[in-house]
């Protein structure tokens, strides 16, 4: 697995607001979904908690390839491309659990395995 570029690093640590997350369906439309509850699991992979997942879930779960984008407080925007594993047991799910608010169901994690990053326009991965 690829691991995140020490700029990335420094901007996700830097991100302001919710990320938007991008999957695909079966018949290739995309869909697309803010989320609040989100964190890191090693060097290479993001995850977002499924906290309220409907068609995000089913595209996760068939497969889809993704995107998430975040902004830094700078206004610089990134963009990580990958495939999707959905846990609701193990060591992704466990770590979820641990920043997930209480408030929210943490039903399970989506991990987005890194691919492709994008800077901007630019490719950083």
């Amino acid at each position: 697995m690829k691991a995140f570029p020490e700029v990335v690093q420094t901007a996700w640590a830097n991100r302001e607001g919710p990320i938007v997350l991008a999957t695909v369906d079966a018949d290739g439309f995309p869909n697309a979904i803010y989320a609040g509850s989100v964190g890191e699991f090693g060097d290479d992979a993001l995850v977002v908690a499924d906290n309220y997942f409907h068609k995000t879930r089913a595209n996760i779960l068939a497969g889809s390839k993704g995107a998430l984008l975040f902004i830094t407080k700078e206004r610089i925007s990134y963009q990580v491309k990958g495939i999707f594993t959905y846990h609701t047991a193990g060591p992704v799910f466990e770590a979820m659990k641990q920043w997930n608010p209480a408030k929210h169901p943490g039903h399970a994690a989506a991990a987005l395995k890194v691919e492709r990053i994008y800077g901007g326009a630019a490719q950083l991965l």
